[in-house]
């Protein structure tokens, strides 16, 4: 028995409008995957650009201490007044230490770290790559030989890759100290002991599993700011556009890349 044109009308149209978003998510993640492909491609072979790399070093990493100092401070301060706070509720306020030594360099520091970068510096990338492609800059490049993705994006992967870790050192060591002033000053820990507790409770492991989420992190941060500006369109407004998708999707990806790396990391 066939059923009547009306129903299977609206059966197909259930399903096109089902199969649309599919397909776009689809071919979003297949044209990210070739772009990182590329980018990495053009990182491992040359020529390579080390000057522009060096720059990048430095925009990247050196000029964003002081948000990510500021962040991790604070942080730790917070963490350190939320667990004895609640610790008291176990008399459990002595191993607050302990506690926020871990949630800082396991967790807080890369992830705090990454989402201040991906606020700075991916909407930085996309703005000036974005502009590049507005100004047809990148169709000069190609035209005088040059390969956008050997000059453009494999010096920033190389420096948001490299410099990441090291601002998650530096916001591990900041945070920590946030936590011990207040344990410290405010709480009336005894500060030799906060110290020694804390050296005898970290692991390699602990700061080890930090330092390769930001690795991951700074990939994923320069990734999504190179992408959405290299691919902007639309002039200015596209390259709004560009610059507000690359810290949303960088945002999103640095979440979701840190539950399946602790997930990993956790049933070592």
């Amino acid at each position: 028995m066939r059923q009547p044109a009306a129903l299977r009308s609206g059966a197909l149209g259930a399903a096109r409008n089902v199969g649309r978003p599919v397909l776009a998510a689809a071919r979003a993640v297949g044209a990210v995957a070739v772009f990182a492909l590329r980018g990495v491609a053009a990182v491992v072979t040359p020529p390579w650009f080390p000057g522009q790399a060096l720059r990048q070093f430095v925009a990247i990493g050196f000029f964003s201490l002081p948000v990510v100092g500021l962040t991790a401070v604070f942080t730790g301060a917070a963490l350190a007044l939320n667990i004895f706070s609640g610790g008291g509720r176990f008399n459990a306020e002595q191993v607050m230490p302990q506690i926020v030594a871990l949630g800082i360099t396991r967790e807080l520091g890369p992830v705090l770290a990454a989402l201040m970068l991906a606020g700075r510096v991916s909407a930085a990338i996309a703005a000036e790559i974005g502009a590049m492609r507005a100004t047809e800059q990148i169709d000069a490049m190609r035209t005088l030989s040059t390969d956008p993705f050997r000059y453009l994006v494999a010096p920033r992967l190389v420096a948001a890759v490299l410099s990441l870790p090291l601002l998650t050192l530096v916001a591990d060591t900041i945070g920590i100290a946030g936590g011990w002033l207040v344990a410290v000053r405010v709480l009336g820990f005894n500060a030799t002991v906060y110290i020694r507790n804390t050296a005898t409770f970290l692991q390699g492991w602990d700061v080890g599993s930090g330092l390769v989420k930001a690795t991951v992190f700074g990939f994923i941060v320069a990734l999504m700011g190179c992408y959405h500006g290299y691919c902007a369109s639309g002039g200015a407004r596209g390259v709004g556009r560009a610059t507000t998708h690359a810290v949303v999707s960088s945002a999103i990806l640095i979440f979701a890349s840190d539950y399946l790396l602790t997930t990993l990391f956790t049933h070592r």
